[in-house]
């Protein structure tokens, strides 16, 4: 079964490298996105909730997940208001990544293990083979366990 993964794999890997010339390029990032991205690499988490506030994105899960996280990672942290953007985000993608795995860090904080274990195995169905959010969500999990 892995060899027919792998091959399956292959081969949609191979077949992306066969795009057309003129094929449109790749959506950009709007400009809200890319700015508050960079702010919140910056750790200005301030600074990314005024630019997502400017934007005022809220149908879109990546602006709440973001706003969420912004909220979560100030000092002092906003954590009701956290999950409340990251509550939205998964009403508009409830796969969405970065939500799923930030929210579970978030149940951790407020020692809901149950919560973020929930969280956990949604992220393991959301990634098919894996992905970061799931091991940075499985380590915090790991982590919380082996303190109690």
């Amino acid at each position: 079964m892995k060899k027919i993964l792998l091959v399956a794999l292959l081969l949609f890997s191979v077949a992306g490298l066969s795009q057309a010339a003129d094929t449109a390029p790749a959506k950009q990032d709007p400009a809200w996105l890319t700015q508050a991205r960079a702010s919140i690499r910056s750790d200005n988490y301030n600074q990314a909730i005024q630019q997502l506030q400017a934007a005022n994105e809220i149908s879109s899960a990546d602006w709440n997940n973001l706003m969420g996280y912004s909220l979560r990672k100030k000092q002092p942290p906003d954590l009701v208001g956290a999950e409340k953007y990251y509550q939205a985000a998964l009403k508009i993608d409830p796969s969405h990544r970065g939500a799923l795995e930030y929210y579970g860090q978030l149940k951790l904080t407020n020692n809901d293990l149950p919560g973020a274990e929930a969280l956990l195995a949604r992220l393991d169905k959301a990634c098919f083979f894996g992905c970061e959010e799931y091991a940075d969500l499985k380590e915090a999990v790991q982590k919380y366990k082996s303190k109690k």
